[in-house]
């Protein structure tokens, strides 16, 4: 048990971690950034402090195959990344983190379908929780008219859809390298996807004037090397089902990080939407631990 919960401890805050980044980008944006130069410094320095971090502890060799493999991965958080962003561009905050947050039963149904096992009802119970929590957390009640687009309702479930995968393949591709070394070359995959989605101009642009390193540093290491790094150490020890719940930590940390560092003003429903995502995550770990359906041995994909 002490194990189910160390591993779900490490995923969970994974996720937390991403929650600081759109607080820190709305930053950025203020400060004059655009949304190129904020996504190269997050990726690129990402990549750069766990190469540092592989140097100095973790020279095992790997196969071009394997590299191959792992460099999927990373794809899956580039995508995310990228499509979250876009849809803001065009349908409100609010209305692109319940999109996003779709990711929870999309995971659950991946996991379904490659066990070819029902999703037990503790899982249900927290999922169906988590939706409500994130409609009432996301700002959406009390909203007089929603400005839907459908570019943007395609790109924020396309992040859903890349969210869930990176979940699932975090915890099967190859799980005996060590989680330093599969986390380089998950990153390295997201770097080589992004410089080749991004034009040359935006990265002969970058500067590390203006404060530019210190917003690149913050991305890079809560937006690719915790969350990378910790889902490698816990999401190849639990269920995928259970590791795509966890990962609903990020919106309430997103939510507080808001309040606390940008000032913004938190309505008591969406105080009571995080609440009811705590609950949903803490759900399986209290009711469903006797079902057998949390902790895996690794299948290597």
């Amino acid at each position: 048990m002490f194990q189910i919960l160390k591993n779900s401890m490490y995923v969970f805050l994974g996720a937390c971690s991403f929650g600081i980044l759109s607080t820190v980008i709305k930053l950025g944006y203020e400060k004059g950034f655009t949304f190129g130069q904020l996504t190269l410094g997050q990726f690129g320095t990402g990549w750069m402090l766990l190469l540092i971090l592989m140097l100095l502890f973790s020279r095992k060799k790997v196969s071009f195959k394997q590299i191959i493999r792992l460099a999927g991965v990373g794809t899956c958080t580039c995508l995310t990344g990228i499509s979250y962003y876009l849809s803001l561009e065009s349908i409100p905050a609010s209305i692109a983190v319940v999109l996003l947050f779709q990711f929870t039963w999309i995971g659950v149904l991946i996991e379904a379908i490659v066990t070819r096992k029902r999703p037990s009802t503790a899982t249900m119970v927290s999922v169906f929780l988590l939706l409500i929590g994130t409609f009432l957390a996301g700002g959406i009640i009390g909203v007089e008219s929603l400005e839907l687009n459908l570019k943007g309702t395609l790109f924020g479930l396309a992040a859903a859809v890349t969210m869930a995968l990176f979940v699932f393949f975090s915890g099967r591709v190859e799980v005996h390298i060590s989680p330093l070394t599969r986390s380089f070359y998950t990153s390295t995959g997201s770097l080589l996807l992004l410089l080749t989605i991004l034009t040359p101009k935006v990265v002969l642009e970058v500067s590390f004037a203006d404060g530019y390193w210190l917003y690149g540093l913050i991305l890079g290491t809560f937006g690719v090397v915790l969350p990378v790094l910790l889902f490698a150490l816990g999401a190849p020890k639990i269920s995928t089902g259970l590791a795509t719940i966890l990962g609903a930590g990020e919106l309430p940390v997103a939510v507080i990080a808001s309040v606390c560092i940008l000032q913004e003003d938190v309505s008591i429903v969406q105080w009571i939407g995080i609440i009811i995502i705590l609950f949903g995550i803490v759900y399986p770990q209290i009711f469903g631990r006797n079902q057998g359906h949390y902790e895996k041995t690794a299948v290597q994909l």
